[in-house]
């Protein structure tokens, strides 16, 4: 199929396209387009207006500022996967990049889109939420900050308002007790995952405190299992597992059972990594 009818406009400014979005209020935003020229195609979306953000300065850096690592909404995947402020700072997001679809969806897509998009199965969104992240929205006011656990509002719906564009996300930057993990289940590399967790805790003695388990693929945006959290906190990984509190729903994929029992599978690999020093 072929996208229906759409107007195209380059912006060459921040205010240019911020100034687009007020006045077109079911434009859509084109940065790496790996997920928007397929719904495009498909008729899944149906914009009177792409604005085309590529051409703005500015928005691709990645750097460490206050204590937080700030990227850029137009920093490519490729990019994040190459740069050592990431590797250092914000570990988590290293060792998910790998996981993202594939090489050639990587050096175009960016972070940005990923986590504007909200897919549920996607990976950085709930590495955003597990990091206790913040997402900068810019609008015809300004510029706000939207923390990851408000800014996931249901499936591919978030809390931007029509006339506001992505302009960067920050997480904590990592220190020596931070630790970190992730794993995730897909049918073959680079394919959605059927199930993925994303983790962060920090050391404490000889256990871990302030564990944040947040799950994809399992509901209509990344989840957190409190419950589980607790558990793990106490050191018992079998009772973190009885306590998932998720409620996934069959999909093409698996069933909800077959998504239950794979979470737990997860939170024992993903435990163990959690007592890994960096």
């Amino acid at each position: 199929m072929k996208p229906a009818p759409f107007a195209y406009h380059k912006a060459h400014s921040l205010d240019d396209a911020v100034a687009l979005l007020a006045a077109n209020k079911d434009a859509r935003l084109l940065a790496g387009g790996q997920s928007l020229i397929a719904t495009l195609n498909m008729r899944l979306s149906a914009p009177s207006m792409l604005i085309d953000i590529n051409g703005i300065g500015g928005l691709d850096g990645i750097a460490l500022e206050n204590g937080m690592v700030k990227i850029g909404a137009l920093a490519r995947h490729a990019q994040a996967e190459r740069s050592d402020v990431i590797a250092q700072h914000a570990p988590l997001i290293a060792r998910a990049m790998p996981h993202i679809a594939h090489v050639a969806i990587r050096n175009r897509g960016t972070l940005g889109g990923s986590i504007a998009f909200a897919d549920p199965a996607a990976e950085l969104p709930a590495c955003l939420l597990a990091l206790d992240g913040e997402v900068e929205a810019t609008g015809p006011k300004g510029k706000r900050t939207i923390k990851a656990a408000d800014f996931f509002k249901g499936l591919f719906e978030t809390a931007l308002s029509p006339d506001e564009m992505l302009t960067a996300i920050r997480v904590p930057a990592a220190d020596e007790d931070t630790r970190i993990g992730f794993a995730e289940l897909a049918r073959r590399h680079g394919d959605y995952a059927i199930v993925g967790l994303a983790a962060t805790a920090r050391a404490s003695g000889k256990g871990l405190s302030d564990v944040r388990l947040a799950y994809f693929g399992v509901g209509d945006m990344p989840v957190r299992a409190k419950k589980a959290e607790a558990a793990l906190e106490k050191g018992d990984v079998e009772a973190a597992v009885k306590a998932l509190d998720l409620d996934p729903q069959d999909d093409v994929q698996a069933t909800a059972a077959v998504k239950k029992h794979l979470a737990g599978v997860l939170l024992r690999r993903v435990a163990a990594q959690l007592t890994e020093a960096r």
